[in-house]
């Protein structure tokens, strides 16, 4: 990071975070873990809270002492050498397609109330959005942090105003207790592990705070209080969509519904357009650093050279291009399949898992003893997630199989070149 680029404050930082985290499913997650866990679903947002946050805290150390573009990929080959880097680059790399995909597919549930879209015509339009996010891209043109720094903004105002006609709403409350009454019978253990599941998507990219230690004004005043004020912001905002949720439990999208009954009719507008901008804002920032990443690993020699080509903007369009269609091929597969995006979802949480838990180890390699209770809470917290995913993590661990051994086939090629050079 450059000395211009150090412009962030605390209160900057709590928000690009926030910002990171919030996206395609603030409005809808809270309705999945209502479903899964009833009357327990908002424990499970708060257990899911503090489980993040010795993560949060352990990231934000590792950013402030060891700042690198690559993140988790740069602290784990720090600790562990170049193979356990790769790996982790390469797992966060493929696991960007299928968690695009479930993505999408979660952006595109708030045009239900909006128009009606048979199965067909909704994945054309779904394939549709991927060719409009591709010529974005293709031209260098992203969403700027200050748009997505609105869209949070507005949708916690938002929720403040629901919050807001909640609490002065006289049939709220009965409201709530009827939701209570229907969604006790699925209230079990059980039902409480696949909320959490369902919820760690919502935490997905808190390493991200680690690319952004180098851009704070004053970084070891500001980041780590700026990384855990925006990781709870995002904890309460969930909290307070599941309390709200709750208000409409059988509505298609409860967010609307219970907009709807506490505001007034114009909530399948508000909330579906909100929703539908932010989430493919998410997924248009996702494209361009998955494609960036495929960019500097071809640099590295780890991809195929071909993924190193750079258009007339200076952009990777051929590793854009590449991982756009892995994407589209994933949904078109998950449609014809059935497949649901949760599904889709926990995959891409296994994965995510997996990076957090080696991180957390090159954690207690690389930072000192003070902080090994903060890497031990933040290991529990991978080992929960682990328990809660069950068989999802299948995809982390076929991932990790392929990548090792070709990696070191790689390694291995590479040695042999050099010696056959040197002679």
């Amino acid at each position: 990071m450059t000395r211009l680029n150090q412009t962030i404050t605390r209160w900057q930082g709590m928000g690009l975070i926030a910002t990171t985290l919030l996206g395609t499913g603030v409005f809808i997650l809270p309705q999945l873990t209502l479903a899964a866990a009833g009357s327990q679903a908002m424990w499970a947002w708060a257990m899911l809270l503090i489980a993040v946050l010795p993560l949060t805290y352990v990231f934000a150390e590792l950013g402030r002492h060891y700042t690198h573009a690559a993140g988790p990929a740069y602290f784990t080959e720090r600790a562990f050498g170049p193979i356990a880097g790769r790996v982790a680059g390469l797992t966060f790399l493929f696991a960007i397609p299928p968690g695009i995909t479930a993505a999408l597919i979660m952006t595109f549930e708030f045009l239900r109330p909006l128009i009606e879209l048979s199965s067909g015509q909704r994945l054309l339009v779904e394939l549709a959005a991927f060719v409009g996010l591709f010529l974005l891209n293709r031209r260098g043109l992203q969403l700027s942090g200050k748009i997505q720094l609105i869209l949070t903004l507005t949708i916690v105002a938002v929720v403040l105003t629901m919050l807001l006609a909640a609490f002065t709403t006289p049939h709220a409350s009965l409201s709530t207790q009827a939701a209570q009454q229907i969604n006790a019978t699925s209230s079990t253990s059980e039902g409480l592990m696949a909320a959490i599941a369902l919820a760690a998507w919502s935490f997905l990219g808190i390493e991200a705070v680690t690319h952004l230690a180098g851009e704070f004004k004053d970084v070891k005043r500001d980041f780590i209080p700026a990384a855990l004020g925006g990781v709870t912001l995002v904890g309460l905002i969930y909290i307070a969509c599941t309390w709200l949720s709750s208000f409409a439990p059988e509505h298609s999208l409860a967010m609307v519904g219970a907009f709807e009954l506490l505001i007034g009719d114009s909530g399948r507008w508000i909330i579906g357009l909100l929703g539908l901008v932010s989430g493919l804002a998410t997924v248009n920032v996702y494209f361009a650093s998955t494609a960036r990443l495929a960019w500097s690993f071809s640099q590295d020699g780890v991809l195929p050279a071909r993924l190193n080509r750079l258009n007339k903007h200076q952009v990777p369009s051929s590793a854009l291009l590449t991982f756009i269609l892995i994407s589209a091929t994933i949904l078109v597969i998950s449609h014809f399949s059935q497949l649901d995006f949760v599904v889709l979802a926990h995959w891409v949480n296994g994965c995510f898992v997996m990076i957090y838990t080696l991180s957390m180890l090159a954690a207690w390699k690389l930072l000192t003893k003070r902080h090994r209770p903060a890497i031990a809470i933040g290991l529990v917290a991978c080992a929960l997630f682990v328990i809660s995913l069950g068989g999802a993590m299948v995809y982390a661990m076929i991932l990790a199989a392929v990548i090792v051994p070709l990696l070191y086939l790689q390694q291995g090629w590479k040695n042999r070149n050099l010696v056959s050079m040197s002679k």
